[in-house]
Formats: structure tokens, C-alpha cells, sequence
């Protein structure tokens, strides 16, 4: 083997290398994002706001990853009295209507953004009475 066809043949290797190098990183590159990376929170309940305006209040799992999901959800009805035009706030359990659901999947990209529900807060004693 002359000078010139060592030369192609070190090439070659070092490509070979550098192409098994990039796929090795593509593929350690789409399994970290694959992994669940959600967020843990401090509180047992958390309030998420959607893009929609609707905000729901439960345990939420899986917030940062691709598959959010509401548990014991709860969400607030504003009632006027026609009377008095007084209005009054009623935090509604989820799970009474026709088809019963049990939880929320939620798409990540309508998530506006994600609270804490303080203990002591008035969220929080209503869900407690509501228990």
C-alpha cells in the first residue's frame, strides 16, 4: 500500500468515526428529551391555567413532559343571584358529569401556566370541605 492509499484509508476511518460519534449523539440527543423531565411540586394541589382561559385546580403529574395529567380536578362556577345581582363563587368537583372522568390529560401547548395552592389558601379549604 503506497503513501496516497494510507492516506484514503485514514480518512476514510476518521469519517467512519465521526459519523458513529454524530448518530451516537443523535440518539443519546432524542433519548434524554424522551425522558420524563417533569416538574415536582411542593403543594398537594396545583392550579393550571389553560389558553382557553379555563383554569382547573387537582393534583397535576407529568407537568414539563409531553403527558400532563389533572387528577381530582376542580374548577370554579360563578353564580349570580338574579335578585340580588350578588355573585358567589362554587368550586365544582370534577367527575359528575355524564361520562364521569376520573382525570385530565392536558395538551402541554395550551398550558399558560402552572400554580401552587397554598394549604392554607381559600382553594384549598373548599377542596378539604368538599372531601
Amino acid at each position: 500500500m503506497n503513501r496516497n492509499q494510507r492516506g484514503i484509508a485514514l480518512l476514510q476511518t476518521v469519517w467512519s468515526v465521526v459519523g458513529i460519534v454524530v448518530i451516537v449523539a443523535a440518539l443519546w440527543h432524542f433519548i434524554d428529551h424522551q425522558r420524563d423531565k417533569s416538574v415536582q411540586f411542593s403543594t398537594p394541589y396545583q392550579a393550571v391555567l389553560l389558553s382557553n382561559g379555563a383554569v382547573y385546580y387537582g393534583h397535576l403529574q407529568g407537568y414539563g413532559g409531553g403527558r400532563p395529567v389533572l387528577t381530582e380536578v376542580y374548577y370554579v362556577v360563578t353564580q349570580t343571584n338574579p335578585e340580588t345581582k350578588q355573585t358567589n363563587n362554587i368550586l365544582i368537583k370534577r367527575g359528575k358529569e355524564l361520562h364521569e372522568p376520573d382525570r385530565m390529560y392536558l395538551n402541554p401547548q395550551l398550558i399558560v401556566f402552572v400554580e401552587t395552592v397554598g394549604p392554607n389558601s381559600k382553594v384549598a379549604q373548599l377542596i378539604a370541605q368538599a372531601k
